[in-house]
């Protein structure tokens, strides 16, 4: 990898990893359900009256939107609004890696390799350990909506790869190539209107006149953040990469999300997490890691023990 790629690759875990204190400053002052709407609608306008809109149909972005965006940040953001520290969603979040493997074997019949088996078990064994210790220091409704939070960004990975297959399928034909970037901004548009209506419905209408009433630079900055930083950068960037490189060599960047909003939990909101919690963060976290980088290891595993057994 290009060391401006790598600087690149490094920029979008900083930005990604900071995503996490941006968004409990921001449900500081507006409430998470209309965070949400804010951050989408600010993705999608401008941007989306000068992006050409993708060749993908509506239903694919609707259940994309739905997915990825509402179901993913309406449980996130309300999460850590509930007192779930920014570090341990940093790292729960990452658990959607395998809800993505139980996904697709469940709805695109994928076999799961033994690394995949093995993560599985790691990273489930760290994610009981991190609710065990549930109490003040972290709720344990916070912890469960990450979970969920988690789950919902890998029902958007299913989604996402059944357009990508697509889109792939029809540039064979002789179609133009995706440009996922415009995807990411078109889509944008889904977002706001659900929130907007969850917001309405289980926020009221009282909360969100007090919160736009009373709109200060702060809950501005964090609203930009997210939708111009996380969402438009931090993606488009993202997008460029695997656009360049192999997916094993582009993934294993988000390995490093974690410690980034970690980091930043500690620095930022003197965030101080048990002993448990590092444990079970160590065990998710080498779970993610046998998922990543175990296939190659088991490959070169079993070419050695091939190697030694050829009696030739």
């Amino acid at each position: 990898m290009r060391p401006v790629d790598l600087a690149l690759a490094g920029l979008v875990v900083l930005v990604w990893g900071l995503n996490f204190a941006v968004i409990k400053t921001g449900v500081a002052g507006v409430p998470p359900l209309l965070l949400g709407a804010l951050r989408f609608l600010l993705a999608a306008f401008p941007a989306v009256l000068f992006v050409a809109r993708p060749r993908v149909p509506w239903r694919l972005m609707v259940l994309y939107g739905l997915t990825i965006a509402v179901g993913q940040f309406a449980f996130l953001f309300t999460a850590i609004a509930q007192g779930m520290p920014t570090g341990l969603a940093s790292l729960v979040l990452q658990s959607q890696a395998f809800f993505t493997l139980v996904f697709a074997a469940l709805f695109l019949r994928e076999r799961w390799g033994l690394h995949q088996l093995a993560g599985l078990v790691l990273a489930g064994a760290g994610l009981v350990l991190i609710g065990s210790a549930h109490g003040v220091s972290m709720p344990l409704a916070g912890f469960a909506l990450s979970i969920a939070a988690a789950s919902m960004w890998a029902m958007g990975n299913i989604v996402t790869r059944f357009i990508t297959q697509r889109a792939k399928a029809q540039t064979q034909e002789g179609a133009a190539p995706l440009d996922l970037f415009a995807f990411i901004v078109w889509s944008s548009l889904i977002p706001p209107l659900p929130f907007f209506a969850l917001s309405l419905w289980l926020e009221g209408w009282p909360r969100i006149e007090l919160a736009l009433l009373n709109f200060t630079w702060t809950s501005l900055a964090a609203v930009a953040y997210l939708a111009w930083m996380a969402t438009l950068l931090g993606y488009g960037l993202w997008t460029r990469l695997l656009s360049r490189y192999p997916a094993n060599q582009v993934a294993p960047f988000s390995l490093l999300v974690p410690v980034v909003g970690v980091c930043a939990g500690w620095v930022l909101f003197n965030e101080r997490l048990q002993a448990v919690h590092w444990a079970g963060g160590a065990l998710l976290m080498l779970g993610l890691a046998v998922n990543v980088f175990g296939a190659r290891f088991f490959s070169r595993a079993g070419a050695s023990n091939t190697k030694r057994t050829d009696p030739t």
